[in-house]
């Protein structure tokens, strides 16, 4: 197996695409929460999922517990795939991590044509955590993902099933925990941001802050809908963001 086949899960497109969207996990989340994006986006747009260490087919891997050193590799992997103009989307941790992404390849000289965020403050903006929580003992920790409704309840009562996935959900709590946003550059490239309107971590101010983090243009769209908007409102989301790449695309892009 390849570095980049374990760490992103493509969709196989009829035809050559013209982007690639590189989407990145909520905490807890894995690839396959993106598995149907590809039936409801243009053939053109080539959807590669990344594969976090610790679930699904890597399980048994040693997850991150921090964000810089997670989005170095990642920026490592996808580096050969910027051959053609790229976009990231991530909701929740996903946005942070999307963000510093984002951030350091356009350093790097190869910027994104997008930045889609979703359920998520922008960095600047997140308060700094009350409490550490990923540190606390199982039966606190749960409680707290129960009162946040980040995981299903029918998962949070399969004593087995827990106990395989708090070592990942403790380091992916971990990596937001101890997120701490750094001033630099403005990103250059366009950013839309999505909300849910019952979301209660993240209010209408803290998303409409991502407009403060590019030159470019900023959107912001609101469903109706919790912390997990995304699946019911995949086709809501899809749709948006095929529009914003194919305008991308009949204009000049910066070379890659």
């Amino acid at each position: 197996m390849t570095m980049d086949s374990k760490w992103i899960v493509r969709t196989s497109s009829t035809e050559r695409p013209v982007f690639r969207l590189f989407t990145l996990p909520y905490a807890g989340g894995s690839a396959s929460i993106y598995r149907e994006w590809a039936k409801s986006l243009p053939q053109s747009i080539e959807v590669c999922s990344i594969q976090l260490p610790g679930r699904e087919s890597r399980l048994f891997e040693t997850p991150y517990m921090t964000l810089q050193p997670m989005m170095e590799k990642i920026c490592e992997v996808i580096r050969p795939l910027l051959d053609i103009p790229y976009a990231l989307f991530g909701h929740s941790m996903g946005a942070l991590i999307a963000y510093e992404t984002a951030r350091r390849l356009q350093s790097e000289g190869h910027p994104p044509v997008h930045l889609f965020v979703s359920a998520q403050s922008a960095p600047h903006r997140r308060k700094p955590a009350e409490e550490l929580r990923h540190l606390l003992p199982d039966d606190r920790f749960i409680e707290k993902l129960r009162s946040l409704e980040y995981t299903p309840e029918e998962v949070l009562r399969n004593r087995e099933l827990m106990e395989l996935l708090l070592p990942m959900l403790r380091a992916d709590f971990s990596v937001c925990d101890t997120y701490r946003f750094t001033p630099g550059e403005q990103l250059q490239c366009p950013v839309s941001a999505f909300g849910g309107d019952a979301d209660k971590g993240i209010s209408l101010e803290s998303l409409e802050a991502w407009g403060e983090c590019t030159e470019d243009g900023f959107s912001l769209r609101m469903v109706q809908g919790d912390h997990f908007f995304l699946h019911p409102y995949k086709d809501v989301l899809t749709a948006d963001i095929a529009d914003k790449l194919l305008t991308a695309g009949s204009r000049p892009l910066a070379p890659i």
